[in-house]
């Protein structure tokens, strides 16, 4: 029996009809207490692992390796997706086990994904999961980092996840729950070395700390971590936080070893600049006597934490206080190895 083209136009008219009709009755249950069919289950989890393959074609991991990447994410990680997903220091709620889909115990998942899938749903997250996206699209290297994190969370016991998380543990026999995270957590002396990505706080200005946390907090300078740490803390906080680091003192650590070669280039950069290529001297602004508070001191600071800030500032990225644009037009025109130079230089500059 053919089936005429009037039959058609029916058809493809009365099924959306009939679609919004029984959308409109109720009829279709939204609950989650009876769960999802079986089927519905399978097609929702084969349609989300293919979009993440798919998606994550096009990317191509960084080293994940480095031990510096763990503490950058591991308390950002117990602070917001531990109460979902789980860690080595806190079990998931019923409440949680009770959500729909319910958050995936990371330690047991993550083998199943790539560094590039891992990083495609961290940067990105995914819909209809309560899962959201890194907290700012703009910093990449961040989401890297997390990915870095989970791809050793599954090796991870109680006492290394303590370590890198900056947690806590339960000071007495009997405690559950261990001291949560604080500033001290990433920020302590005692976590830092030559190869953080977290800097010193200890010393600076009080004045660029305070504009510093603002920035933070009301979204002018970009990071998915330090935006949730300082969302949480109330707006009198931060000049008291300022203050305190601003008091502390920051102890000679090992600096690890860097080429001569490179430490002489980062000096002349420092001290000379090259104005042919429209490059000031750092030291014009930076250390000076009687130089704005508001710019930060570098000497001392980690080779890798400085590359990564001189970086952002060079792709236009990071800022938030009232001179950062003074900054973003001095990093423009650096290379790669000038990066590389300046930031050596300053690592094993004295304080």
């Amino acid at each position: 029996m053919n089936i005429g083209w009037k039959h058609a136009i029916a058809s493809v008219v009365a099924v959306p009809i009939v679609g919004l009709f029984v959308g409109w009755t109720g009829l279709i249950g939204i609950g989650a207490s009876g769960g999802h069919w079986a089927v519905t289950d399978w097609f929702l989890h084969w349609v989300m692992r293919n979009s993440v393959e798919t998606a994550a074609l096009s990317m191509e991991a960084p080293p994940l390796d480095d031990p510096a990447l763990l503490p950058l994410a591991a308390g950002h990680y117990e602070t917001a997706c531990a109460v979902c997903h789980g860690s080595p220091a806190q079990p998931r709620s019923d409440a949680v086990l009770a959500m729909l889909p319910p958050p995936p115990d990371l330690q047991a998942v993550v083998p199943s994904w790539t560094d590039e899938q891992l990083f495609q749903i961290v940067q990105h997250g995914v819909r209809y999961t309560g899962m959201p996206a890194w907290p700012t699209q703009v910093r990449p290297d961040e989401a890297w980092a997390m990915a870095a994190f989970l791809r050793k969370l599954p090796d991870m016991d109680a006492a290394k996840y303590y370590d890198v998380s900056g947690l806590h543990q339960p000071p007495m026999e009997g405690e559950v729950s261990p001291m949560p995270i604080t500033c001290e957590s990433c920020h302590g002396e005692r976590k830092l070395n030559s190869g953080s990505l977290i800097p010193s706080l200890a010393g600076q200005s009080e004045a660029y700390l305070l504009e510093s946390l603002r920035a933070y907090a009301g979204g002018r300078r970009a990071s998915g971590v330090m935006g949730v740490a300082v969302g949480t803390l109330p707006q009198e906080a931060l000049p008291d936080l300022a203050r305190y680091y601003a008091g502390q003192s920051r102890p000679e650590r090992p600096v690890q070893s860097i080429d001569a070669a490179l430490i002489e280039r980062g000096r002349e950069l420092a001290e000379r600049g090259r104005p042919q290529d429209k490059i000031p001297a750092c030291l014009s602004c930076h250390e000076k006597p009687g130089a704005n508070p508001v710019y930060p001191k570098l000497s001392g600071q980690a080779q890798p934490y400085l590359e990564r800030q001189l970086t952002l500032f060079k792709d236009g990225v990071r800022g938030g206080t009232r001179y950062h644009h003074l900054m973003t037009e001095a990093a423009k025109y650096l290379e790669e190895d000038d990066i590389a130079a300046a930031s050596a230089y300053f690592a094993t500059k004295a304080k």
